[in-house]
């Protein structure tokens, strides 16, 4: 088939329930989406296995979960507040507003004036107040990252689980942008979610673990059913890298637009713990570390071996959630030709992704032994532990399959008269992507059924 397009994805993403437009009955809030029945749980799916990769498979992570408020601060020592721009223009013909690196050829690319303003620095963060009054001083971000919260209590962290140099801590939490032209559906947009890791290392190994987490991260997204060729690797040059990066790597997709970034992998040195931390001449911290007296916090460890301190170099994988939903979407969807000429749509989620990992079907529902039947196997595959299992009574069989490989759901379980007539009694399985069926005892499904998702 064609390369999938993002006419195709937003469809079926409306159409089944994965991703809602906000607010669409007030005409949407342009750069918010929401998340519908079946998109959250691929969501909370994709999250969940970046959380077991990063923290339960790994035994030098620690996980934390930070507040979305930050404190104005935290934000002017990270450089956030001087640096976290986009060039603005604005179209003196039709006031469109546009970030000036986008334009091509000096042209309004919403009507083609050349009557242009020249560009201005536009920060992207919300600013909110805090508490009754609105007097200019008391206002607090809503983070731009997750990052900074880490760094924050990086020292918390170390003093409460006595972690040593290497070591990482995760957080997949929401992130607010106010970007100037959210664009392509959820890839860029104004209210977004991170799955980051901050892993701290001794200054001199750090471009060798920023090679081993380059690698690491390609792997694991080719686990969740990227293809090789579809994943680019791109070292940002000298000249682009943020203020606070040695180098960087992104990971690019071939997303429907195009290929962009799917993931950043940053070296960023000690810059942020050097800038949330007091100098220190007595502790002997490197000269990176600059003077912040409105922090207390020692933000360095202390080398056994060499008995001194360092404030530890920090190597960031950084992957947008929503960006990894459309990328593993848009690797998924697949429209085939069956042999009586209809178009079939299945989305080739792997199994772990899946939202609905079973459904199981009542040959017919006005049937009360079926019905009766249908629930119970539901309720048996639920105490399995596989996830979400559905019981979809719509009453049509070959609709409910086509809406399950619409959805990608890996295995549908029909109940049928001879499910409740013969005995042993036994049901038929289909397998989504070979749609072949076979007969299985219903005794022996739960175990069928935990060895393909818990392999």
């Amino acid at each position: 088939m064609a390369a999938t397009s993002m006419d195709q994805l937003v469809s079926l993403c409306k159409r089944r329930g994965f991703i809602f437009q906000n607010a669409d009955i007030y005409g949407g809030l342009q750069g918010v989406y929401d998340y519908g029945p079946l998109g959250i749980e691929l969501k909370n799916n994709l999250k969940a296995a970046w959380w077991r990769s990063m923290v339960y498979e790994r035994d030098d992570v620690e996980g934390l979960d930070a507040a979305i408020l930050t404190h104005r601060k935290v934000l002017q020592y990270s450089g956030h507040e001087a640096t976290f721009t986009d060039p603005l223009c604005d179209c003196k013909k039709c006031k469109a507003r546009m970030r000036a690196d986008h334009i091509k050829d000096g042209k309004c690319p919403n009507c083609g004036s050349t009557d242009l303003t020249e560009p201005r620095p536009f920060n992207l963060m919300f600013k909110t107040t805090v508490g009754p009054i609105e007097d200019g001083t008391n206002y607090a971000y809503l983070r731009p990252e997750t990052a900074q919260a880490i760094f924050t209590q990086f020292k918390n962290v170390v003093d409460s689980t006595s972690r040593k140099v290497p070591f990482g801590i995760a957080q997949i939490g929401k992130s607010f942008r106010n970007e100037i032209t959210p664009r392509n559906f959820v890839f860029r947009v104004r209210e977004f979610e991170q799955m980051e890791l901050e892993f701290f290392v001794k200054p001199g190994t750090d471009e060798e673990w920023h090679e081993k987490w380059k690698e690491a991260r390609v792997k694991w997204w080719e686990e969740q059913g990227l293809k090789p060729e579809n994943i680019h690797i791109h070292k940002i040059a000298k000249e682009d890298l943020a203020h606070y990066s040695k180098a960087t790597y992104d990971i690019e997709f071939q997303f429907p637009h195009g290929v962009e970034e799917l993931e950043g992998i940053a070296n960023r040195t000690d810059y942020d713990l050097g800038n949330h931390t007091r100098y220190q001449n007595e502790l002997g911290l490197t000269a990176h570390v600059h003077e912040n007296k409105d922090s207390e916090a020692k933000l360095a460890v202390f080398d056994d071996q060499e008995k001194k301190w360092f404030v530890p170099f920090v190597i960031e994988p950084s992957a947008g959630v929503d960006r990894g939903v459309l990328a593993v979407l848009t690797e998924a969807y697949t429209e085939e030709t069956l042999p009586n000429g209809e178009t079939r749509i299945v989305l080739k989620l792997k199994k772990h992704l899946a939202p609905v990992k079973v459904a199981v079907i009542p040959l017919k529902r006005n049937n009360p032994d079926i019905m009766q039947k249908a629930h119970e196997i539901k309720n048996m595959l639920l105490k399995t532990g596989i996830g979400r299992v559905m019981l979809e009574d719509s009453g049509n069989i070959g609709k409910a399959y086509r809406r399950h490989d619409e959805i990608g759901t890996p295995i549908c379980v029909t109940v049928d008269f001879e499910t409740i007539e013969k005995q042993p009694a036994t049901v038929t399985i289909r397998d989504r992507d070979t749609m072949a069926q076979e007969r299985i005892a219903v005794d022996e499904l739960a175990d069928y059924l935990k060895k393909q998702f818990m392999a």
